[in-house]
């Protein structure tokens, strides 16, 4: 992704009014630049994966909290612990072995910003990317084979790896996941559409007590990409869990099994779940199965919750049986402790880290902060670093596609001129201004121009330059011609004003609320009325699922790899779809579930998304470029500004943590800021 990205990162600094000067510091032309001037683009740097074994350490050395526990007789000594060294996962540090200790300090808005401990605690993945997200790495994995046909993808655990409980991990806890989350349909209906190729599923194999399979009909020799990536079957067990959609293809076993209805009975686990008040065992064992809100949940991070996210603070305590060791032989992680307080909104979150009070923080660190972060560091004794992203916009209004209600609105939403005159009729430079301080690009969804699948850098601005004289004409053209006295358009079935409705959240990296609210009086100039409604994300979320949304402002991050994230684009994952939910169900389910498509461009879209899995890699880009094009034509979701920082890359650092890179990938697929290892991070 990023081998072309300097390009991109050029004009980024360019428009943001950075200049490069001499011994590479980059200054804010339009901002003070605030403890002495610290480079707010850096090089992009990060820690290094060792493989070769001859460097790997003989001894090993841990937390003197542990060491203490050790002595006490509470736990085995940390040789113990820890796999063979030959099955360790080692990582060289980015700049120098850390020191033990500290409490990092994060601010989290609620129990739906799971999120934000996810994606510093990543590291239960099968595979995973190095630093520059572009080399597929080891995680639980300890090596990995492809068949000559493509079509089996055999895993090489470690031996000698451990749940935090102490509990040995083998291949019985990835068939478990298998055999008993992924195929019971109580628990998840639906396929991931990433464990199939062509519509085909995939079987999960087990070839010994720590080697599994994966085995699909035809050839996929992308799924090692999937399996590393921010995906259903890539994401780690414990950082997905029960706010997703049952991911991570591990779960312990010898936990879970006592929610299950199959090691008792139905009636059993139901009466358990309901003492507890629960509605049933699903619900029981969703809660249960989440790293965040049960502390009592084996996990394979380098920390594990110990107050849950449910509480004001939602606290994590080092792993003791955490698998990754530095190269001079510490067991990771270096800090003790991670506290996220909770923060009523994002504002409160950003007026604290203006007030120095968190360690490192950039989720909910918004861009329009960006002047007053400056102006601070010195006092909050803190440093500001920019990381830009690549997707094509921080906000898109995605079309429901699949809306089902009011059937007027229905039929102007699948309705592809009409999609068009609305896109015509957002002024982005006018939010690029206001929302992006004018960092941003404006246009439409398609990624970066220099990025592997974009298709041309004149899609940026396709159906995405402000033209309300051409986005009236085809509203004309469409019939909607009858206005009332406030110059807005009416119905075409004469029931009154046509009025849209679109859904924001509130608290999240961007102001999707206040940009809501900006293309509202946007479209009065085309005459189309529209009521922002902000709501909580999870009950925004709901509604998707339910296709009761016709309109949601949602970023969409992670699309710039478009084989490997493709849902914030084109409906073709179930867990989560904003621009028509029942398709991604026909699309993961291959039609046994959901409503099939009546666009036949969409269709055309996911057979081009099932061809490039099953190809080469110049066929898997031949076929990206094209359903990119198709996405932009149809424009199935608006897109407004992005390439930005604005998306989690404004980043606060304090200046006394050691191992921060100056720049870091900014992505889905590197689930930000788990690209630059926090296990590596630590207190001078």
């Amino acid at each position: 992704m990023l081998k072309r990205g300097f390009t991109v990162l050029l004009a980024f600094t360019c428009a943001a009014g950075f200049v490069f000067a001499g011994g590479g510091s980059e200054k804010p032309a339009a901002a003070p630049a605030a403890g002495g001037g610290a480079a707010l683009i850096g090089k992009l740097e990060g820690p290094a994966f060792i493989r070769d074994t001859a460097q790997f350490p003989k001894s090993f050395k841990e937390a003197p909290a542990l060491a203490e526990l050790v002595k006490a007789g509470k736990l085995p000594e940390v040789s113990k612990r820890l796999p063979e060294p030959p099955e360790l996962l080692v990582i060289k540090p980015l700049r120098e072995t850390g020191k033990y200790g500290g409490n990092w300090r994060r601010a989290f808005t609620g129990p739906a910003d799971h999120e934000n401990g996810n994606r510093i605690n990543n590291s239960d993945k099968i595979l995973t990317f190095d630093y520059t997200g572009n080399k597929i790495m080891p995680a639980l994995a300890k090596d990995w084979k492809i068949s000559p046909d493509g079509k089996t993808t055999t895993i090489f655990l470690r031996k000698g790896a451990k749940w935090s409980d102490g509990t040995a991990l083998t291949a019985d806890d990835f068939m478990f996941w298998y055999n008993d989350i992924y195929m019971n349909k109580q628990i998840v209906p639906t396929p991931f559409f990433e464990f199939q190729v062509n519509g085909k599923n995939g079987i999960m194999k087990k070839v010994d007590d720590f080697t599994v399979a994966f085995e699909f009909p035809e050839p996929y020799a992308f799924f090692v990409y999937q399996l590393a990536g921010s995906t259903s079957v890539g994401a780690g067990f414990s950082t997905r869990g029960a706010f997703q959609n049952w991911g991570g293809c591990v779960a312990p076993a010898h936990y879970l099994k006592q929610f299950l209805p199959k090691y008792s009975s139905e009636a059993a686990v139901n009466a358990k779940a309901k003492a507890e008040g629960f509605d049933g065992w699903v619900s029981w064992l969703r809660m249960k199965y989440s790293w965040a809100l049960n502390p009592d949940l084996p996990v394979l991070t380098p920390w594990k919750t110990v107050s849950p996210i449910n509480t004001p603070t939602w606290s994590m305590e080092r792993n003791p049986y955490f698998w990754a060791v530095d190269t001079a032989g510490n067991q990771l992680p270096y800090i003790d402790r991670v506290t996220m307080t909770l923060a009523e909104n994002a504002e409160v979150a950003n007026l604290r880290a203006i007030a120095g009070e968190f360690d490192i923080q950039e989720r909910h660190m918004h861009l329009a902060k960006l002047p007053i972060f400056l102006e601070n560091q010195q006092k909050g004794n803190y440093t500001v670093h920019l990381d830009p992203a690549f997707n094509g916009a921080d906000c898109a209004i995605h079309v429901g596609n699949s809306y089902v209600g009011d059937p007027e609105i229905m039929k102007w939403l699948r309705n592809k001129d009409f999609r068009h005159a609305l896109s015509l009729g957002v002024d982005r430079a006018q939010l690029n201004e206001a929302v992006w301080l004018g960092v941003g690009k404006p246009g439409s969804v398609a990624p970066a121009p220099d990025t592997l699948y974009s298709p041309g850098a004149e899609w940026n601005s396709k159906w995405a330059t402000f033209d309300p004289d051409q986005a009236n004409k085809l509203l004309d053209g469409l019939g909607l011609t009858k206005k009332d006295g406030e110059g807005f358009r009416q119905r075409a079935d004469g029931k009154g004003r046509l009025r849209l409705e679109l859904v924001t959240v509130g608290g999240q990296f961007v102001e999707y609320t206040k940009i809501g609210e900006m293309v509202k009086q946007q479209w009065r100039k085309i005459g189309v009325d529209v009521d922002v409604k902000e709501l909580e994300r999870n009950l925004a979320f709901t509604r998707d699922a339910n296709n009761e949304n016709q309109l949601i402002a949602w970023s969409t991050d992670g699309s710039e790899m478009l084989l490997l994230f493709p849902r914030h684009v084109i409906p073709v994952d179930a867990a989560e779809a904003h621009m028509g939910y029942a398709y991604a169900q026909w699309y993961a389910s291959g039609g046994a579930r959901g409503t099939k498509p009546d666009d036949p461009e969409m269709l055309r879209a996911f057979e081009l998304i099932r061809k490039a899995y099953a190809s080469d890699e110049a066929g898997q880009i031949a076929s990206a470029k094209e359903a990119w094009k198709i996405i932009v034509e149809q424009t199935w979701s608006i897109g407004t500004v992005g390439q930005s920082p604005a998306f989690m890359g404004v980043r606060l650092v304090k200046n006394n943590m050691g191992n921060i890179p100056d720049r870091q990938v900014n992505a889905q697929h590197m689930r930000t800021p788990f690209s630059s290892q926090p296990a590596t991070f630590y207190f001078k």
